[in-house]
């Protein structure tokens, strides 16, 4: 951990080439290393502050609002959430920080489209850091053919569906805060106090955009009406990352088992993997100091 005092800027704004309007929050000096980190779903930048005052001691550390979240823009057009749209908007706001490359740390949603980027423009990436994000070959394979996948998937069809957002917001937010206790399988302690406030805060300025990730991917398990992964034509080939790799696992994640690692050196030629047993798909939270460790022992 960083002695050092370092102070977050938050309610900083890019307007990108593509008309796209990001939130960010940042630490550190501008011209030092550019780290950037990407939040899941439900959540925001604010994911990252241990992060980013960590990191921000000797990187230009920056958190974004992705598209649809927070004080980002909410694009009404479903799909304006596919994958292509969302990796324009990272490497333009890499360009609109002064950067060409950067170091890119991950979690959940993030992480999906980390690697994404990562397949897509891997010139952009000096080292990718994925936290409890499946590689894209892997999730689509079992999501089409492992029956405990689907089932521990089923929650991604419900979001899918109309009024899921709405659904989410009932009753101050009931359904949405079980996520950060169903998902995991140890304490949310640290879901209180002014972090439920900066989320509740977040939640209230609209859940449409985070919800319509699930809806326009083909990632989702089966259903009679939507094939979602059966119908893709799956060749590990396609889906190599070359970008140098550490994954950090929380294995006590219940949507996201660590089964899900099985095989990932197949498709990831430079690959360090990292279990957290006792970690959950919310171990950012409940671990940052390890979590920090671990990522700062795999930087340039």
């Amino acid at each position: 951990m960083s002695a050092t005092t370092v102070t977050i800027r938050d309610q900083q704004f890019a307007t990108l080439g593509n008309g796209t309007r990001l939130h960010y929050a940042s630490a550190g000096e501008k011209g030092k290393p550019l780290m950037l980190f990407l939040h899941g779903f439900p959540e925001f930048w604010y994911e990252w502050h241990a992060q980013l005052e960590e990191f921000g001691a000797d990187h230009f550390a920056v958190a974004p609002d992705l598209r649809g979240f927070n004080l980002s823009d909410m694009p009404n057009d479903l799909a304006a959430y596919k994958a292509r749209h969302i990796i324009d908007d990272l490497e333009r706001l890499i360009g609109h920080l002064g950067y060409q490359t950067c170091v890119l740390v991950a979690h959940d949603w993030g992480g999906a489209i980390a690697w994404a980027l990562a397949l897509a423009k891997p010139q952009l990436l000096e080292r990718l850091i994925i936290i409890n994000a499946p590689h894209p070959y892997l999730f689509l394979k079992a999501l089409a053919t492992d029956p405990a996948q689907q089932k521990a998937s089923d929650y991604m069809n419900w979001l899918r569906a109309d009024g899921s957002e709405a659904a989410l917001a009932k009753d101050d937010f009931k359904l949405l805060e079980g996520f950060f206790v169903k998902m995991g399988q140890v304490s949310a302690d640290w879901f209180s106090g002014p972090t439920r406030e900066r989320y509740h805060a977040a939640w209230k300025r609209g859940l449409r955009g985070g919800v319509n990730y699930y809806r326009a991917t083909p990632a989702h398990p089966p259903t009679t009406t939507n094939l979602g992964p059966l119908k893709m034509d799956l060749k590990p080939e396609d889906f190599t990352v070359t970008v140098p790799t550490r994954v950090i696992w929380g294995e006590a994640d219940i949507a996201l088992p660590a089964t899900l690692l099985d095989g990932l050196e197949q498709v990831v030629t430079d690959l360090q993997v990292q279990r957290i047993p006792d970690g959950s798909h919310w171990v950012i939270h409940e671990q940052p100091e390890r979590v920090n460790r671990l990522i700062r022992g795999f930087l340039p």
